[in-house]
């Protein structure tokens, strides 16, 4: 009955990536040969010798309650790749690991945020951000950007966006959903903007990390003047191939560390022992060295640019060139407004169900990230799939006049 559920609860929106995926299941059960490009994980296996690394720890008995934070040794794995891949210094007391980076980024927003404290978010934001900050009571103060910009913000916007209620910056980069990446000298800027006002703390969610076409991840903590106040988000879901081992963490100031871990072992308690001794060996590679990591890249980033061309040829369409994540996030308000007679388009979800019933082609409308105008696609799928995912969207956008 709806009258036992709590207002938190009613209030608390589907996650709309989550929901076209179910529907496309429903789809497909019932015949329909529907192209999934609303997904995003990636379509590679995890590393055999990850999976190895999980074996070993079965025979080993890892099969008791691990420590709430994560194991100890797994905790200053992460803090050597934070040093070597990021040149950040950590100790594993600045370490929580938990089921998932989405599970980290929820535990933060229950830590620090009171009824009214207020984040900025840049637009287009990941599905759950707006959804998690409410959860916790905060709200929410989105920064709108556009695709001429490649969906970044600028110093001057956020500085005009600070109050003294805000708490807390959270942006990714890459992103989900643009694949906007920001250059150090963009994160330098931001950074000094930070570094004017000290009650504000920055989360940087990086799960993106290593699905970067650009050269060297930049992070927003390498700059010493905020460090102090920067809380990475991590994890090895997109960058090595491993969304359902369930790894996530974050790094950042030891009080917070604290507050999660009290947190975090009154709702779950600590995330699986086995993806704990697999995911180690995971923070163990140097992704500048492996070849099943740099193999996975160059594939995403033939498939972008593959994309990219083919979209192109569609009237209507906009679309930038993202330097990270395995998403085109692509403008699609050429089409408002226009009909096939039975439907009318009015924003980017009702472009995504038309396309979904009439192309059996899922997206995610760019609604579930904050901009209407947009619809996400992801590229996760193989080259064959993308291109019959494209001649079945230009037939259906054809149609509409």
């Amino acid at each position: 009955m709806i009258e036992l559920l709590s207002n938190r609860v009613n209030e608390l929106s589907e996650s709309e990536t989550l929901a076209m995926t179910r529907i496309s299941r429903e789809l497909t059960a019932k015949g329909h040969n529907v192209i999934n490009l609303s997904i995003g994980q990636p379509d590679f296996n995890t590393p055999k010798y990850i999976k190895e690394a999980a074996v070993e720890a079965l025979d080993q008995n890892y099969t008791s309650y691990p420590p709430v934070p994560g194991y100890e040794d797994f905790r200053k794995a992460i803090c050597d790749k934070l040093k070597r891949d990021n040149g950040l210094d950590f100790t594993p007391a600045q370490i929580v690991v938990s089921t998932g980076a989405k599970q980290s980024l929820a535990n933060i927003l229950l830590c620090t945020l009171n009824p009214g404290d207020e984040v900025i978010l840049p637009v287009p934001y990941w599905v759950s951000y707006v959804e998690m900050v409410k959860l916790a009571e905060g709200k929410s103060v989105l920064l709108p950007t556009t695709i001429d910009t490649d969906f970044k913000v600028t110093p001057e916007q956020v500085e005009a966006a600070i109050t003294p209620r805000t708490k807390l910056f959270m942006f990714s980069s890459p992103c989900n959903p643009s694949g906007t990446v920001y250059k150090r000298e963009e994160l330098k800027a931001l950074a000094d903007v930070f570094a004017r006002h000290p009650h504000v703390y920055v989360v940087s969610d990086e799960i993106y990390e290593l699905i970067n076409f650009s050269g060297k991840h930049e992070t927003i903590a390498q700059f010493e003047n905020i460090r102090d106040r920067v809380i990475i988000v991590n994890g090895v879901s997109k960058g090595f191939a491993m969304t359902g081992w369930r790894i996530g963490y974050m790094a950042g100031p030891v009080f917070l560390a604290k507050a999660c871990d009290k947190l975090q072992g009154q709702v779950t308690s600590a995330t699986c022992s086995i993806a704990q001794r697999a995911s180690m060996k995971a923070m163990q590679t140097d992704p500048a060295t492996n070849f099943d990591l740099q193999c996975m890249v160059a594939a995403f980033k033939d498939r972008r640019d593959f994309l990219i061309e083919l979209l192109l040829e569609i009237p209507g369409l906009k679309v930038n060139n993202p330097d990270g994540a395995f998403y085109l996030f692509s403008d699609c308000s050429a089409y408002f407004g226009k009909s096939d007679g039975t439907t009318t388009i009015k924003d980017g979800n009702d472009l995504s169900m038309y396309l979904l019933y009439n192309a059996f082609v899922a997206l995610v409308a760019g609604n579930a990230f904050g901009d209407p105008n947009c619809i996400r696609l992801s590229y996760a799928v193989s080259k064959k799939q993308l291109k019959e995912a494209v001649e079945r969207l230009k037939v259906s956008l054809a149609r509409l006049q």
